[in-house]
């Protein structure tokens, strides 16, 4: 092929097998990364709306059906604020209506989000006693009631957890910090990051006594990242009133007086908002109970395969294991991201990284939100397959498993 031609066939996209490196990318994408998750196309249809005067009826009616329905995700009778943000300015927000400079925040290190969130505290300038932990297990309650029953002048004013840690796949029973905590008669703040567990575990801000939850829209309730929200309890709406760290844009106060009408006191995310309204009536329609059994039979099934292919999930703990999330460890002398990168340029498909200290050690595959039986088993074929291409010891019949158990739990 003379130089010309072959420049203008390139540019074409019309590359011949004696040109090409890697084969083009056929077919649909797979984002099997634990979040952003995919995003329905009901969703997809309710954000190509147009704009709507953000201080009118019509947006006003949005807002108080948005907001009752939130509610019934966190299942809380009491307050969800809603920001144009990630989960991090959640963490910030939950942080800074909460506690004065100085305070003292117990945290536990299992995964690189609890750090993060501690890390966020710290440069806050509150105090944090960060537990160390090795990302495999949840948080021991045991240290958990040692820490607080030596802390005879109540000096430790909050605890935060991870309810899924989306770094490794361990989800911590909130229900039993709640039980530690009261067991000590320790009147600290609990904080709870649901941001990977929201609308794929169950989740129960009101009956956990959580007084603060923090969460994010890009995960179990099937949106883009640009959400995110707090759902407040009493305790945590009385301790807003004493509380002395700076802040402006995250402050519940003002945001609750404009929601009672239905508004917001800043540009509210419009669009987002349409897709949420659509989202919340998703869940909704398919019920939180069948949503949560959903995600448990499709991890199940996740699991399953790891162990027939020999290898090891992160979490080391039965009890802990996500719903929406799993971390699949690499034998030694394999490396996480070479078998990441292999799937992605061969079958088009994404998995999640190993993060912090994980990285290379692990990968991670999401099976969260607008997600199903087929979804999952071509996930986990293109993992099968990248295995083999990339040399990593493994034994064959994982997905059989996989579509074994998948048939039986029907």
């Amino acid at each position: 092929m003379r130089p010309f031609a072959k420049q203008f066939r390139l540019k074409a996209g019309l590359q011949t097998a004696s040109t090409m490196s890697t084969p083009l990318p056929t077919g649909r994408h797979f984002l099997q990364i634990p979040g952003p998750a995919n995003v329905p196309d009901r969703v997809l249809r309710a954000m190509a709306q147009p704009l709507i005067d953000h201080r009118g009826p019509e947006f006003s009616e949005l807002t108080r059906s948005i907001l009752e329905r939130l509610q019934i995700v966190f299942s809380t009778s009491g307050p969800v604020i809603v920001y144009p943000a990630s989960g991090h300015g959640a963490w910030e927000a939950a942080l800074t209506n909460t506690l004065s400079p100085g305070d003292k925040v117990l945290a536990f290190e299992n995964g690189q989000f609890a750090t993060k969130w501690s890390q966020v505290a710290e440069n806050l300038r509150l105090s944090v006693d960060l537990v160390s932990g090795d990302w495999r297990r949840g948080v021991d309650n045991a240290v958990l009631a040692e820490k607080l029953a030596s802390d005879r002048n109540h000096e430790i004013k909050a605890v935060i957890a991870v309810h899924t840690e989306t770094s490794t796949g361990v989800t911590n029973a909130i229900g039993d910090i709640r039980s530690t905590m009261d067991r000590t008669g320790h009147p600290a703040l609990l904080m709870v990051d649901a941001v990977s567990s929201l609308a794929t575990t169950e989740y129960r801000h009101d009956e956990w006594a959580v007084d603060v939850t923090v969460s994010a829209s890009q995960k179990g309730l099937l949106l883009p990242p640009g959400l995110s929200f707090n759902a407040i309890s009493e305790k945590a709406l009385r301790a807003s009133e004493q509380a002395k760290l700076t802040n402006s844009y995250w402050n519940w106060k003002p945001i609750l007086s404009f929601n009672e009408r239905g508004f917001f006191p800043y540009t509210p995310a419009t669009s987002l908002l349409f897709g949420l309204d659509a989202s919340l009536g998703m869940l909704l329609e398919e019920g939180l109970e069948n949503v949560s059994a959903r995600h448990a039979r499709l991890a199940e099934a996740t699991r399953r395969a790891v162990h027939a292919w020999g290898l090891e999930v992160q979490c080391s703990e039965s009890q802990c294991h996500a719903n929406s999330v799993t971390g699949v460890r690499m034998p030694l002398d394999h490396d996480a991201d070479t078998l990441r990168k292999t799937v992605l340029d061969r079958f088009n498909m994404s998995l999640g990284k190993g993060l912090g200290k994980v990285e290379g050690r692990l990968f991670r595959i999401g099976h969260l939100g607008d997600f199903n039986e087929l979804m999952l088993a071509a996930t986990l074929s293109g993992v099968e397959m990248g295995f083999g291409l990339t040399g990593v010891p493994h034994q064959t019949g994982g997905v059989q498993a996989a579509l074994e158990f998948l048939v039986a739990s029907c």
